[in-house]
């Protein structure tokens, strides 16, 4: 098994490796000490100081909080309870027109605005892009996933998650 170097894994956060470097990476063996190491390096990144207990999205974690499991955003945005879907608490900009779907996809070539659209989700705080959804009109927001944090830890982690 190849154990790779914080530094190594940074560069892979930020999107600064090669496929060739990536690949063995990704599909590889885990070591025993990646997810510790992620989460340090994605802890260096954000300026708050409540603890990262998993990362859930690009730029999207659960921390802990005044005895709380909740979902904030790199900048320091707080979204509230990670079992809420943080959704729901962004700004969104619905692409519902062909003109709009064609700045996504080539003429002739996009779905018919009657039968999809476009949401996209931006953090209200820094106005980053978090997540995009292509759904039928009037499709409830998706919750993307639930994790169960205790059995993560304790199961693939073989220790207590941290407190709330």
């Amino acid at each position: 098994m190849v154990k790779y170097d914080k530094k190594t894994l940074e560069r892979m956060i930020d999107g600064d490796l090669t496929w060739e470097e990536l690949k063995p990476i990704i599909s590889g063996t885990k070591d025993p000490d990646r997810f510790d190491k992620i989460i340090e390096i994605l802890q260096e990144k954000v300026s708050w100081d409540e603890k990262i207990i998993l990362p859930i999205h690009e730029h999207l974690h659960i921390v802990s909080k005044d005895g709380k499991r909740i979902v904030k955003c790199d900048c320091g945005y707080e979204f509230g309870d990670y079992k809420e879907n943080w959704k729901k608490k962004c700004r969104i900009r619905v692409r519902d027109t062909a003109e709009e779907l064609e700045e996504f996809y080539p003429k002739y070539m996009s779905s018919d605005p009657d039968w999809m659209e476009l949401r996209e989700y931006f953090c209200p705080g820094c106005f980053t892009l978090l997540d995009t959804e292509a759904v039928p009109p009037g499709y409830p927001t998706i919750f993307n996933f639930l994790p169960d944090i205790d059995a993560f830890y304790k199961e693939w982690l073989g220790r207590k998650a941290p407190d709330r």
